[in-house]
């Protein structure tokens, strides 16, 4: 089966490749950007990590997507499912680069990886697991019609990390109502 590339309005989403790397580096690098997730990572260690998605996509079958503008051929983030072992859902997350932020990518980038999630994967819901705090996050979640149910707890090594879970069921998903702008 070959691999699966998302297009939408203004966004390809697509299987990472090594050339995401360097934005990838980028994006842990800024402090800002990542303060949510874990914090900043040298390359060596933003490189390792990298190679998780990859990884999950050959294992898995299933991953976060890259995010690439159209308009300019650029990586600015990552957005799709994530189920490590362990993990405390079946989550659909998001991270993109700051000079990204607040042009509505996002949204667009996360309604497709929802869209795409249901399609092809066999799970009943997603869940977007939070930090207080993360007040992008908790609006976009919103905006993709979650809605809070609790803290929660991710598996080890960040078991000690807050998290509040929002989530929605697969059904929930279709009775909103299709997202015209993404096309698989």
């Amino acid at each position: 089966m070959p691999a699966p590339c998302i297009e939408t309005g203004r966004l390809l989403l697509r299987v990472p490749q090594d050339s995401d790397f360097e934005g990838y580096a980028e994006l842990f690098g800024d402090e800002e950007s990542v303060r949510y997730i874990g914090g900043v990572l040298d390359r060596g260690a933003a490189w390792r990590r990298f190679l998780q998605m990859p990884g999950a996509w050959s294992i898995q079958g299933f991953g976060m997507f890259s995010i690439v503008e159209k308009s300019s051929g650029a990586w600015i983030g990552q957005a799709g499912p994530w189920f490590p072992r362990g993990h405390n859902g079946t989550e659909v997350g998001w991270i993109l680069l700051r000079s990204a932020w607040g042009r509505g990518y996002a949204t667009e980038a996360a309604r497709a990886a929802i869209d795409w999630t249901f399609k092809h994967l066999d799970w009943h819901e997603v869940i977007h697991n939070i930090m207080p705090g993360n007040a992008a996050s908790i609006a976009l979640a919103e905006r993709l019609g979650s809605r809070p149910r609790g803290p929660g707890q991710l598996a080890p090594p960040f078991h000690n990390v807050d998290i509040g879970v929002w989530g929605q069921t697969r059904a929930e998903w279709i009775a909103r109502g299709k997202h015209p702008e993404t096309s698989a």
